[in-house]
């Protein structure tokens, strides 16, 4: 009974720091601020809006890069990198089918292509307009591509 006991309240204790770590470093994520909520798709075929292969995260603002970071992992440094220079948008659309599951709602998804892979971001329409204020705001000299 004892030993019952012991185990259980180590895996409660085991359980609370894994959520006191996982809340922390969403907070470390965020502290510098230029945070906004993103879910990504990367390598995307052309044409097809399933609800598959979307994966949810945090993009931050750092420079001229976006780092992006999965919101269920303990890693500390970001999982993607997009370089300003190197984001080519290609179209703008809404979820559709099982994509208006698999995202936030009111999320506008935004095809893009960065350095040869195809990519899609979803994000609020808050987030899309600092976004796109974001890469048009290139330093002179730099291409940017925004259909």
């Amino acid at each position: 009974m004892v030993l019952a006991l012991l185990v259980s309240g180590a895996v409660v204790v085991l359980v609370l720091l894994g959520l006191f770590v996982f809340g922390l470093r969403r907070r470390l994520i965020q502290r510098s601020g230029g945070t906004f909520d993103c879910s990504l798709r990367w390598n995307v075929p052309e044409n097809e809006p399933s609800g598959k292969g979307w994966i949810y995260g945090v993009a931050r603002y750092n420079g001229d890069r976006i780092e992006w970071f999965r919101v269920f992992s303990y890693a500390p440094r970001p999982r993607r990198l997009l370089e300003r220079s190197a984001i080519e948008v290609l179209e703008r659309r809404t979820p559709q089918g099982e994509e208006e599951l698999a995202l936030l709602s009111d999320s506008i998804v935004l095809a893009c292509r960065h350095r040869g892979t195809r990519l899609e971001l979803a994000m609020s329409e808050d987030a899309l307009t600092g976004f796109l204020a974001w890469l048009e705001a290139a330093p002179p000299g730099q291409r940017v591509n925004v259909a």
